[in-house]
């Protein structure tokens, strides 16, 4: 399973990146609005960083629009993906840049009948939001084992299942096990991975008793 960092923030991009874990970021008009800085500047920075896909996304609704902004941003990187919202609008941009050879991650997918259209477009990811359908009520798990089994049926399809809007750690677990084949994640979620209780006082444990012995292991 792939790793993308879902934030706009740069210094957060750098310190993750730094740890190898980091394949790609997925970045949206919200998150580039937090930092108060210019959305080109920032995605400029971030393809510097991560050498794997970046997700910029278009703020225009209609296709011709979409396509005038999608051949401005994939200027900046070759690791640029175009992101488009899943729309007519957008299904159709998303046609035309992925038969240019454009990446294309087509998002605000809530449904399975979607994620099959984004398919049909070619898009080299579809990203359903899975927390955002949990506070609805909905199972945001459900619909990515949905994806996934229909994605399988069918060897043509080539699009990615990108797991969005992960809330916590579990969801996680649960898109790996389902394979999803990407998962993007605040970096909040991204280091809570990592966090267990029992890591801690087992390391604390371990420290003290090697304490008792007064060695030291001598460093290269």
């Amino acid at each position: 399973m792939k790793f993308f960092v879902d934030t706009a923030d740069v210094a957060e991009i750098r310190d993750l990146a730094a740890t190898g874990l980091v394949d790609g970021v997925t970045t949206n008009p919200s998150l580039a609005a937090k930092t108060g800085r210019d959305f080109l500047d920032i995605v400029t920075e971030i393809c510097a960083l991560v050498p794997g896909p970046v997700s910029a996304e278009v703020v225009a609704t209609e296709t011709d629009g979409m396509l005038r902004q999608a051949r401005a941003l994939r200027k900046i990187a070759p690791n640029v993906t175009i992101k488009l919202p899943l729309t007519p609008d957008g299904l159709r941009a998303c046609k035309t840049l992925s038969d240019e050879g454009t990446m294309v991650n087509v998002t605000l997918c809530f449904s399975a009948a979607q994620a099959i259209l984004a398919a049909k477009a070619g898009a080299t990811f579809v990203s359903p939001f899975v927390g955002r359908l949990d506070d609805i009520g909905h199972d945001g798990m459900a619909l990515i084992a949905d994806i996934v089994q229909i994605y399988g049926n069918y060897p043509a399809f080539s699009t990615e299942v990108l797991v969005a809007s992960v809330r916590h750690p579990i969801h996680v677990v649960e898109a790996a096990r389902l394979g999803a084949d990407v998962v993007t994640l605040p970096p909040k979620v991204l280091r809570q991975l990592c966090a267990h209780p029992l890591t801690d006082t087992g390391l604390a444990a371990f420290l003290a008793d090697w304490a008792k012995t007064g060695q030291t292991i001598p460093e290269a």
